[in-house]
């Protein structure tokens, strides 16, 4: 883990951003004491699954217009018929 001052944060700061996003952390210094540690959020659950392959991200949104309804009882009946049992 890389140490930089509060002045290089301060002064250089997309440039460590852009090297945080990429994975690197840093421990900030004041006047040679370390006050604080910029690390790499964490990343939500399908953005690693992309990161590491073992997604694949949608080419299109979803047309569900066009899915066919399916034929019997609808939701509401359903419910209905559960809740009459308790």
């Amino acid at each position: 883990m890389d140490t930089i001052s509060h002045y290089e944060l301060r002064n250089y700061s997309s440039k460590i951003l852009r090297r945080v996003e990429a994975g690197e952390s840093f421990v900030v210094t004041d006047n040679g004491r370390a006050v604080a540690r910029v690390i790499p959020a964490p990343r939500s659950p399908i953005d690693r699954d992309l990161a590491a392959g073992v997604a694949i991200a949608a080419r299109r949104e979803p047309d569900f217009d066009s899915t066919p309804l399916v034929d019997g009882p609808s939701t509401v009946d359903i419910l209905n018929d559960i809740r009459r049992d308790y």
